[in-house]
């Protein structure tokens, strides 16, 4: 079928499976270094518990099948090198068919971990990732010119992931509809990067064009992806000038790389293309197949996007091929912080020393200035965000957390910046504050160096200690 392949994007698919490699290592790499305090056997949410309550077929993964700490780091570690090996172009060296199942290889393993990822992976970049990662795999390899159909569904995820979260914001937030969510976002999104300062105080009018042009980039820009050329590319071009700029503006994981790798679906990149053998028989047959089942599913999704009681980051299905998508519904206007300090003292009390815990990410000392992590994902320090939105986000492991600092938890420190105790000496007691944070003006920054201002709310956590530890004499 002459009309099945598009030999003109060959370097576009060259240059979407080498992006998406690299993602793919990035979320492996996350996971390998993370899992043991926050999923292994004694972390915070351990999986075996998860996998004793929870079915095979409601949550896929090799881990029903077999789990320890040392197996998780084996799958971790083998989909860093499956990644590193895709990115290289290792595909490109074998069949065909071999170059399809590699590429599933790394979908099937991270589908593993999110499903018992519990709350640490209930982020919608995971759902994307494993969406636009299985359908990747069918884009074939250096044997066939990429298939039309293949490239129209990612530019369908694409108008899912963009289309979805301008409606969610029109119905959500009224800021969104009076051009003034900006005004807050920099300051109180999730996990502020090093230029979100600046961001903040860019001049109002300038913030009231970015939402603008926000709705025009979610709304009207993804219909043009299905566009003859070069109306597509020029659509696809500006989408990934924008996710740039949220690049620039803050830490969002992978969410806006991934969304880059998909846009260049729509990219009809300059070259020649080499000339190679028309797409076999089986390859067009699995390819329309797996188009169809996709399209299919799309119904769920498609229905949730036009419902007025949208929802975001949604899966309909186990295996997370069909999603749907959405971002910032809702902007808060104040920004809170817990705060996590520790005491030596035997009798707690306000006058006692207490010493804060340093997070990487989150916003914790005045003066330390946010530093640049995305791709990489934070999951702990993405979880305090949601922690001092409310106790109830944190219910799950918020105790188990505190557990682990009162016994100086070699696994749990390292997720952190720096704790203010030596490793054999844990704190008696552990507590958390609520504290209001807001950005310095401009005169305020020059005066104390001081990115943040903050000010004391209220208790989060009374004074905890470890149950059943005697009193020291």
């Amino acid at each position: 079928m002459d009309w099945f392949t598009a030999p003109d994007y060959w370097l576009s698919r060259l240059v979407l499976q080498r992006a998406l490699a690299a993602v793919y290592l990035f979320a492996f790499l996350t996971a390998a270094l993370q899992f043991r305090a926050l999923l292994g056997e004694r972390g915070m949410l351990p999986i075996p518990r998860f996998v004793a309550r929870v079915s095979f077929t409601r949550a896929p993964s090799l881990f029903h099948a077999h789990y320890s700490d040392r197996f998780f780091a084996a799958c971790a570690w083998a989909g860093c090198a499956v990644s590193v090996a895709l990115l290289t172009g290792a595909d490109s060296e074998l069949p065909l068919w071999a170059g399809i199942l590699l590429w599933l290889v790394p979908w099937a393993l991270y589908l593993s971990i999110v499903n018992v990822g519990q709350t640490w992976y209930a982020f919608g970049w995971e759902s994307l990732l494993l969406e636009t990662g299985f359908l990747a795999a069918f884009l074939g390899n250096d044997e066939v010119a990429p298939p039309v159909v293949v490239l129209f569904l990612l530019r369908w995820i694409l108008f899912r992931v963009e289309f979805g979260a301008g409606l969610i914001k029109l119905r959500g937030d009224a800021c969104w509809r009076k051009l003034t969510c900006l005004d807050y976002h920099h300051e109180t999104q999730p996990m502020p990067g090093p230029l979100s300062w600046f961001f903040h105080h860019l001049p109002k009018p300038l913030h009231r064009v970015e939402v603008a042009a926000n709705h025009v980039t979610q709304l009207v820009v993804p219909v043009l992806l299905f566009a003859p050329q070069p109306i597509a590319s020029a659509a696809a071009a500006l989408m990934i000038v924008t996710q740039l700029w949220l690049v620039l503006s803050g830490n969002f994981s992978w969410l806006n790389w991934i969304t880059i790798v998909l846009a260049v679906s729509a990219l009809r990149l300059p070259g020649t293309a080499p000339s190679v053998p028309s797409a076999p028989l089986w390859y067009e047959v699995v390819v329309l197949a797996v188009a169809a089942l996709l399209l299919l599913l799309s119904y769920q999704p498609v229905r949730n996007m036009i419902s007025r009681r949208q929802v975001m980051n949604r899966s309909f299905d186990p295996l997370h091929l069909v999603n749907t998508y959405g971002a910032f519904g809702s902007v808060s206007r104040v920004r809170y912080e817990v705060v996590v300090e520790g005491t030596l003292d035997d009798v707690p009390s306000q006058d006692s020393d207490w010493r804060e815990y340093e997070f990487r990410g989150k916003p914790g000392a005045p003066r330390r200035w946010p530093r640049q992590f995305a791709p990489y994902h934070l999951r702990l320090d993405w979880l305090m965000w949601f922690a001092a939105l409310s106790p109830a986000y944190a219910g799950e492991w918020f105790g188990g957390l505190v557990e682990r600092l009162l016994d100086n938890d070699r696994d749990t420190l390292r997720l952190l910046r720096r704790s203010p105790f030596p490793p054999d000496t844990p704190p008696r007691y552990v507590r958390a504050r609520l504290f209001r944070y807001r950005y310095t003006t401009w005169r305020e920054l020059r005066e104390t160096g001081a990115c943040w201002e903050r000010t004391y709310v209220r208790e989060y956590l009374p004074p905890t200690r470890l149950a059943g530890v005697a009193q020291r004499s």
